[in-house]
């Protein structure tokens, strides 16, 4: 009996990109990471997408084809020691070997910002290469000047036709599972269950192959009533988890209470990050609510912060008093509008000078070129203010902002409209 005890997933691990499954746009011909395999040379990384799409596999791939040495973090169980030590060792590798080894993390997401400013100097001087693995934004949980030093690659979620080669490819050719007599009658529920992960579709399997000689038909029955029970519909890092949080946010800023906290329980009860949750509730109080309630970001602040601090379960009643007051308050989207409206002026327009009167004068020479000249101090006006012209000369009269239908944009509107007269007629 050929031994079970690697699991299959593993065993169908690919070593090569003719093997590798998904990512085309990443790894196919003329994909900017098969360019850079091409040249021998690749950049620093961060591999960034939902769990068992080959992040791992992918990177021991790229240091095998280039023939680099390969030390492999877990950010779970890896400190700053760990850490030195590896560099110290790639540096004095290099001293007799051009080319630096690559420096694997896996969910370096979970690193301190201390354990990420280690890692600094040996990017920037080229001690190693780092390629990083994540499943969570880069943006938030990567330091800038880490995240300034890498390019950053996004893997997707399978599709339903690359999980279902891969199930025949590992049927086909696993050592166990072919001396089995197995027949995909209904693949469905696997997919559905896999939610675009490799590993755990191949785990799901796994567990229902049984050992025995005669035939296995596998239908979305027999998948449902062994694998379900057992495993949590919603996944944390697949393709549902885009679809709930999605939900989640439209019930939200749909003014719906009774969804928000119903797709908040899914989000908890399938092992979600609550701090994942606080911080979109936080991104979308101003969004979604801005000055219509400014009280509102606030107190997804103050629910981000209690969320990090009391943790599971408790953390769950924190939330629940958030989505409901979120859900109940008046909506506007105003700023958010505004912001996109201004970058895109911007970007049309390019780096407008600043007006004289605006520029600070710290130097006689400013002052005498005419710096600060006719700038008038606001405060020393009535009613603190002065009509004057804070936009570059020839974006005056543009406007972003215009304040939403609700009770307290109104009232930010007919104040607009007295100060500034026609030039805050909306």
């Amino acid at each position: 009996m050929i031994s079970r005890d690697i699991p299959l997933a593993e065993r169908m691990r690919p070593h090569n990109l003719a093997d590798f499954t998904g990512q085309q746009h990443l790894i196919g011909q003329g994909a900017v990471l098969a360019k850079a395999l091409a040249t021998g040379y690749i950049p620093s990384l961060i591999l960034w997408g939902p769990p068992g799409v080959g992040k791992t596999t992918l990177a021991g791939i790229l240091a095998g084809q280039l023939q680099r040495p390969f030390y492999a973090l877990s950010a779970i169980n890896s400190g700053v020691k760990d850490i030195r030590e590896i560099i110290e060792k790639a540096r004095k590798q290099d001293l007799f070997n051009n080319r630096n080894p690559i420096l694997f993390i896996d969910e370096i997401h979970r690193f301190s910002k201390s354990q990420q400013d280690s890692l600094l100097e040996a990017v920037e001087k080229g001690w190693v290469t780092l390629i990083g693995a994540t499943t969570e934004n880069p943006s938030f949980e990567v330091i800038s000047a880490l995240l300034s030093r890498c390019q950053v690659y996004i893997l997707k979620s399978l599709e339903a036709e690359q999980l279902l080669a891969l199930l025949d490819k590992a049927i086909k050719e696993d050592a166990f599972l072919g001396q089995k007599k197995i027949v995909l009658a209904e693949t469905e529920a696997l997919i559905r269950l896999s939610g675009g992960d490799a590993r755990k579709l191949l785990n799901v399997f796994e567990l229902l192959i049984e050992d025995t000689d005669q035939e296995q038909v596998i239908t979305n029955e027999l998948v449902l009533s062994r694998v379900q029970q057992n495993l949590a519909l919603y996944d944390k890092a697949g393709e549902q988890h885009y679809d709930i949080i999605s939900a989640f946010i439209k019930s939200i800023r749909g003014s719906d209470p009774n969804a928000g906290i119903y797709w908040l329980a899914r989000m908890i009860n399938g092992g979600e990050d609550p701090k994942f949750i606080a911080r979109r509730l936080l991104i979308l109080a101003a969004e979604d609510i801005g000055n219509a309630n400014p009280q509102a970001l606030q107190l997804a602040s103050d629910c981000f912060r209690a969320v990090e601090i009391i943790g599971l379960p408790e953390a769950r009643i924190i939330l629940a008093q958030t989505v409901t007051y979120l859900a109940s308050s008046p909506k506007s989207n105003a700023a958010y509008e505004a912001i996109g409206m201004a970058m895109q002026f911007v970007k049309d327009t390019g780096d407008l000078p600043v007006p004289l009167h605006l520029r600070n004068a710290p130097t006689s020479l400013m002052k005498d070129i005419g710096y600060g000249e006719d700038y008038k101090y606001s405060h020393s006006y009535p009613g603190n203010f002065i009509n004057q012209e804070f936009l570059p000369a020839t974006a005056e009269g543009k406007q972003f902002y215009s304040p939403g239908q609700n009770k307290l944009e109104q009232a930010m509107r007919i104040r607009l409209r007295e100060l500034w007269q026609e030039k805050y007629r909306y």
